[in-house]
């Protein structure tokens, strides 16, 4: 069982920040910036080739809703939806998912090589999830 799927059946906790019956979002444990989100559908797929394309047109749907609620909930413009297929593109987890990253100025992700991307990643300081939960699901 891939380490999203043990997200999904509650297996290992997350900062949920939006689920229905098919779709969880959560914030990366190692963000880019904070509030860095991932879509997952509950059913595993391991990447783009996998996921039936109506579930693929209602999954771009929810990446769409979680987006406007984290501008709107942490005050930012611009973001980033990414979303990589297999190790070579920077895929670390098999199961397929997107990316929402909150963009900044002078932000550390500056181009789309995977591993400068990670250079610098930080970590929450403890509480500070937390907190980005309590404004996104206010």
């Amino acid at each position: 069982m891939c380490v999203f799927c043990k997200i999904i059946s509650g297996d290992i906790p997350a900062h949920k920040v939006y689920e229905d019956e098919n779709f969880l979002a959560f914030l990366d444990i190692k963000p880019i910036n904070p509030g860095h989100t991932l879509i997952i559908p509950k059913n595993h797929y391991a990447n783009l080739s996998e996921i039936p394309e109506n579930e693929l047109s209602n999954m771009i749907l929810i990446v769409k809703k979680v987006a406007v609620l984290l501008t709107k909930k942490l005050n930012f413009t611009d973001y980033t939806i990414s979303e990589n297929n297999g190790p070579l593109a920077g895929q670390s987890v098999a199961h397929f998912h997107f990316h929402i990253i909150p963009r900044f100025e002078n932000d550390i992700l500056t181009d789309w090589d995977h591993k400068e991307r990670r250079v610098g990643e930080k970590e929450y300081k403890p509480g500070e999830a937390e907190e980005i939960i309590k404004k996104i699901l206010a």
